[in-house]
């Protein structure tokens, strides 16, 4: 696509199947919005949905919309909406809590399942930081002996997972480079040395096509505010192989995970299956407004929106290669599908001025260190016009040297 012009990406805009799903999103007039791997849009829905929960819900049926609303199922609820997504199946997912809470639950739980003599967890040093954290902080609280092992590339895992690894806990697509594990593959490597595999789904959801129980996977965390459009800090995913039901125990076993929790009575009895991986009293308005992104989903499915990205993410490639030839950028995402998520990164000496630059332009991507400028492509709503728009600022701002290299760095980048 590389002699491709704006008038063919109007056509391909013409010619998109998945066009009219743009209409159900919220999307400034003037913006290209390329950050949907780190927040996605407003779907429509969503303020409506705030605006009953707020107003009907809580303000005029209070505590009764426990039952009355289904506030106390929602977790479930939603878990089995969000399943068909991953390769789950009906009640094997809840939507509660973070990310960093759900891994610190499910990677406890699976270290509990594995035999005392395995001490390692095994992850990648460019895994998300948060998931590293919270393993430290595990290891360190439990204080028996174990370690993590973190390698370099994928490569490795073939000699760093043996017969003293736990777990092996990796994030499907690097929220860096945007690098795409094969996840069958890896996990029965890994599952043939005896370990047990914890995915990270943050940047994969509601982007690839997942199949949990096809990969005989045993553990998937994954959050529903970038690709699934939850809102900010909405609550994350998990899911637990239905095999690791019976023996699977966590530490936080607040009375949402109790099996009758309005009994109250003062000894904790786990709840079935995925139940045990609920906590505490859910945030109710926040849990609602995922329903309005997995609603979106229910009009497309996953193999069609993987297309898409792949072609959004080619043209982007080859429109900066071409067009922006010569002007400091180096390509990080890998070429190959089959490795590729949905988001491209590019490296820049000033990445960070330039990004900002670019924001500064109606052109929203975000930046991560070292340098590392990070453009998401939602194929839910974002369209070809956009790719061709944005390689034109892009351009412009690099030629003309356009950022200020001194730019004070902001909290959130």
């Amino acid at each position: 696509m590389t002699n491709s012009s704006r008038a063919a990406c109007q056509a391909l805009d013409a010619d998109d199947p998945l066009a009219p799903l743009r209409t159900w999103f919220d999307l400034p007039p003037g913006m290209i919005y390329l950050d949907g791997n780190s927040l996605g849009a407003r779907p429509h829905a969503a303020l409506q949905r705030a605006q009953q929960v707020i107003q009907q819900e809580w303000g005029h049926d209070l505590i009764r919309s426990w039952n009355k609303a289904g506030w106390f199922d929602l977790p479930s609820r939603l878990g089995n909406k969000l399943a068909p997504l991953i390769g789950a199946g009906e009640n094997e997912v809840v939507v509660t809590d973070s990310t960093s809470i759900n891994l610190f639950k499910l990677l406890a739980g699976a270290l509990q399942i594995q035999a005392a003599s395995r001490k390692v967890i095994v992850t990648e040093r460019d895994n998300f930081p948060t998931d590293i954290y919270m393993a430290q902080g595990l290891t360190e609280w439990l204080d028996r002996g174990y370690r993590i092992h973190l390698i370099d590339t994928p490569q490795e895992l073939t000699t760093a997972v043996n017969a003293e690894t736990a777990v092996l806990m990796l994030t499907h697509v690097n929220y860096r480079s945007g690098h795409l594990h094969d996840m069958q593959a890896v996990t029965q490597a890994a599952q043939e040395q005896g370990a047990l595999v914890l995915w990270d789904l943050a940047h994969s959801a509601g982007a690839v096509p997942i199949d949990l129980h096809a990969a005989n996977a045993d553990f998937a965390v994954g959050c529903t505010y970038k690709y699934l459009n939850g809102g900010p800090g909405a609550p994350a995913f998990a899911w637990i192989a239905p095999r690791h039901h019976a023996q699977f125990r966590q530490p936080l076993s607040g009375w949402w995970s109790h099996q009758a929790p309005f009994t109250m009575q003062p000894a904790f009895a786990p709840g079935e299956g995925i139940r045990r991986a609920l906590c505490g009293t859910q945030p109710v308005i926040s849990l609602a407004m995922v329903e309005c992104g997995l609603d979106v989903f229910a009009q497309t499915d996953m193999h069609a929106l993987r297309r898409k990205s792949l072609a959004l993410t080619d043209l982007f490639i080859a429109l900066v290669e071409s067009r922006c030839a010569g002007l400091g950028l180096a390509l990080v995402t890998p070429r190959p599908h089959a490795q590729r998520g949905s988001h491209v990164s590019f490296t820049h000496v000033h990445g960070y001025a330039v990004m900002r630059e670019l924001i500064a332009h109606g052109v929203i991507g975000d930046y991560r260190e070292p340098q590392v400028m990070r453009f998401g492509f939602t194929p839910l709503y974002t369209q070809f016009t956009d790719v061709w728009d944005a390689v034109s600022i892009l351009r412009r701002i690099l030629a003309d040297q356009d950022y200020e290299i001194d730019a004070r760095q902001e909290a959130v980048t």
